[in-house]
């Protein structure tokens, strides 16, 4: 629950500073200008949180609220440029058309289960081979590994 929440942060916050943003286009004048300004802004925050402040930070905005991390697998790592940006452009295209493309599919089908039965369910996988996990469970795997013990295992949340 706490990822969906910080997306929704995440989200929010974009929308909002893009929102007072707005203002200045609209004096600006020229409508073409007071719509192709919001989308960039918008475009380049959504860059500045999803990837850059999670290189620096290891999280966007939202998920800092709401103390949730983004780690490489398998080994718990701090993700690079590259990861991250698949990651964005991923949340970025092709997540939004999903229910789109699933209803042009089988539009019955919506609200049934989308994967074969039979088949693994792996609810945090992610395109870019990052996780989120909340904070907590980083330190204690951290902790867990300088002592050498096998301890907890890092759930994503």
């Amino acid at each position: 629950m706490r990822r969906y929440l910080a997306v929704g942060l995440d989200a929010y916050l974009c929308l909002l500073t893009v929102g007072l943003l707005v203002r200045s286009c609209l004096e600006s004048g020229g409508t073409g200008r007071a719509i192709a300004l919001p989308v960039v802004q918008l475009i380049g925050l959504s860059f500045a949180n999803q990837v850059l402040l999670t290189m620096a930070v290891r999280a966007s905005a939202g998920k800092l609220i709401m103390g949730v991390r983004v780690i490489r697998l398998p080994d718990a790592g701090r993700p690079g440029f590259r990861r991250l940006v698949l990651r964005w452009l991923y949340g970025l295209l092709w997540l939004p058309l999903q229910p789109w493309r699933r209803f042009l599919r089988d539009p019955a089908a919506v609200w049934g289960p989308e994967r074969p039965v039979g088949r693994p369910v792996e609810p945090y996988a992610d395109l870019a081979g990052v996780r989120q996990v909340r904070r907590r469970d980083l330190r204690s795997y951290r902790a867990a590994v300088r002592g050498g013990a096998h301890g907890p295992v890092l759930r994503g949340d």
